[in-house]
């Protein structure tokens, strides 16, 4: 080869030098460029009989400057970062809601205990009694506009479920057809790298990863698969499963997520599945703190209604009537499966113990041709028996269940326990003169007794509803000497000869009392209907006292202790969340400073090898002028 030809190839390489650096220096701000670089080999050398002489350059190729290890680092943290920013934006809402004065619970639930207590105070008084159900429909008001602005957290989690399936699936295409377009790019240039596609691919699996995390293997022809999950394909070479969302066959209330497979048909994803990203956030928040929290406000409205209901039925109002339900409360919700081939409904109600064994979690319950299985989905324990209502009992969660029609096997149902609570609850008693603020029964001591017993007044005994001989007049009369005494009047006969100890409780018909003192012989107490009780507060005093009495999680917490609970965990969980989060956006502002410094466009050495090519270039065009006066030499001595 002459000097020509190598000034020659010099020129050209430094050339495609220039055009690269150019190149590096126009994409300098483009989202998923990596750098690239020249890769100049010398041509083969010619043997002569002077030794091997070099015959110039050529450039072998243009490669990117990319980290397969540093890619990976920067999807795992950006995927994370995203997830957490989702969620973080969702459950601030409920804790912003849940904590404040105005508008959370503690205040409205401390109000109307103070109205419970100022009839208690002055049972007659109509304004007092007026004052106690503003109060409680105040309450009643207060747990339905939480849970409204709950549900409405969860229409707006839908909604962006639903979006963001639909951009998902819009990357998979795209990446698809870039597969396409590099696998054609490679097939005509003889292995050749094309760069620039590889680097748009990156950037959209980048971008996909911001919405849900996912993994990618690359094929031997160069295209790229990418999966989600558990190994749930969403491109395989040129094709694209896209992603939709669907109610659940268990829950028509729950968005969920379902891919189309090429062939058209729809699999179900598990949430379990559904990992990283704004998706994975807002399926993680929904299920682990949306579904929780409103659960746990429903509990607390259960709870109230039923407890405030049972010693509220235990008492008398101004008409001299037993008491009433005071708050009413719907049942537990149950789905049947819209894939059940039974045509049984699950009916489902809640039990005595609601109040004090009711969760947070949801339900599931399945038949499996011989046993029904009962799952607590929260933890995944499981309950077996031959009959639900067997199963219903050896679970003990707060409900009761029966199936009515048939069950085949393979038939479930999920039950949401305490998910309607708060927004169902209402206030029953809307008449003042309706409040049972009396006990209705009352004791008292003959006026002819010559001894000095004494009678307590006496209280009503639960569980409601009230024994049916709570009413009926007891007469106990001591006998000679006045060690024990008769009784007359109860609803299991008239035990004769009971014997006597001061201060002892003596329990009939419903209700209790006490005797202390030393009665005489002959003498008579009596427990009676308490006519014209309208100044009794003795249910009024029991109401008020569930304030502060252990009647939820277990009898270990009161209402406001349980409420307490929930506002902190939701709180913990938002911090926890929070510090994630920054985490997560510092591990990935790390990744991605230390992937630009590999892959990254520097101006400043882009800037120098501007000049080294340029340089390069004048060198080898010198070369080839050189050569040129070389060439004219030998033809002028022609």
């Amino acid at each position: 080869m002459s000097t020509l030809s190598i000034g020659v190839s010099g020129l050209n390489a430094a050339n495609v030098g220039l055009t690269t650096t150019s190149h590096n220096i126009a994409n300098s701000s483009t989202p998923g460029y990596n750098r690239q670089a020249i890769v100049q080999s010398t041509n083969f050398s010619v043997l002569t009989g002077s030794g091997f002489i070099g015959q110039g350059t050529h450039v072998e190729t243009v490669k990117r400057i990319y980290s397969q290890f540093l890619s990976e680092q920067v999807l795992s943290a950006q995927t994370g970062a995203a997830e957490m920013d989702a969620y973080l934006q969702q459950i601030s809402q409920i804790d912003n809601v849940l904590a404040d004065t105005t508008s959370g619970l503690s205040t409205a639930m401390s109000s109307f205990f103070s109205g419970v207590q100022a009839v208690a105070a002055d049972p007659a008084s109509i304004p007092a009694r007026q004052s106690m159900l503003s109060t409680a429909q105040t309450l009643v008001a207060r747990f339905q506009s939480l849970d409204q602005r709950m549900a409405e957290i969860r229409e707006g989690v839908n909604a962006q479920v639903t979006s963001e399936v639909s951009l998902i699936s819009s990357y998979a295409s795209q990446i698809a057809e870039i597969n396409d377009r590099i696998l054609r790019a490679q097939a005509g240039s003889q292995n050749q790298q094309p760069n620039d596609l590889l680097d748009q691919r990156d950037q959209l699996i980048a971008e996909l990863n911001q919405q849900i995390r996912v993994t990618t293997l690359t094929q031997d022809d160069g295209m790229m698969n990418v999966f989600f999950g558990n190994g749930q394909a969403l491109v395989v070479g040129k094709d694209a499963f896209s992603l939709s969302t669907v109610a659940a066959f268990d829950d028509p209330e729950r968005l969920v997520v379902v891919v189309k497979t090429p062939g058209g048909t729809a699999i179900q994803v598990p949430e379990s599945q559904i990992t990283g990203g704004t998706l994975g956030g807002l399926i993680s928040f929904r299920s682990q703190s949306l579904d929780s929290a409103q659960n746990a406000l429903g509990r607390i409205a259960i709870a109230l209604a039923q407890t405030f209901n049972n010693q509220h039925q235990l008492g008398q109002d101004l008409t001299g009537a037993l008491g009433g339900d005071f708050f009413s409360v719907a049942d537990p919700t149950a789905y049947s499966n819209s894939l059940n081939t039974g045509t049984g409904p699950l009916s489902v109600t809640f039990s005595s113990s609601a109040a004090a064994n009711l969760t947070t979690s949801d339900y599931r319950l399945a038949y499996d041709g011989a046993n029904y299985t009962l799952t607590r989905m929260s933890d995944n324990q499981s309950w077996t028996g031959a009959t639900v209502a067997a199963v219903a009992t050896t679970a003990n969660q707060g409900f009761d269940l029966a199936l009515a029609g048939t069950v085949n096997a393979g038939d479930s149902f999920k039950i949401e326990p305490t998910r309607s609570g708060a927004s169902s609850l209402a206030l029953v008693v809307d008449d003042a003169r309706n409040i049972a603020a009396a006990a209705p029964m009352r004791t008292a001591a003959a006026l002819a007794n010559t001894g000095t017993g004494t009678i307590s007044a006496g209280t009503v005994n639960g569980p409601a509803p009230p024994d049916a001989n709570l009413q009926q007049t007891v007469t106990i009369t001591f006998n000679n000497p006045p060690t024990t005494y008769n009784v007359v009047g109860t609803g299991t006969g008239n035990p004769a000869g009971v014997a006597y100890t001061p201060g002892a409780a003596i329990t009939y018909n419903g209700w209790t009392m006490q005797i202390s003192g030393s009665p005489r012989a002959n003498d008579v107490f009596t427990v009676s209907a308490n006519a014209n009780g309208v100044s009794d507060n003795r249910n009024a005093v029991a109401l008020a006292g569930l304030q502060t009495v252990d009647t939820m999680l277990g009898g270990t917490a009161s209402y406001l202790e349980a409420y307490a609970q929930l506002v902190g965990e939701v709180g913990n969980k938002t911090r926890e969340v929070k510090t994630v989060g920054k985490s997560q956006t510092a591990l990935a502002e790390a990744a991605i400073a230390t992937q630009q410094e590999m892959s990254g466009v520097n101006l400043d050495e882009e800037a120098a090898n501007l000049i080294r090519y340029q340089q390069a270039y004048q060198a080898s065009a010198k070369v080839i002028e050189i050569s040129s006066k070389v060439f004219d030499s030998i033809l002028a001595l022609g």
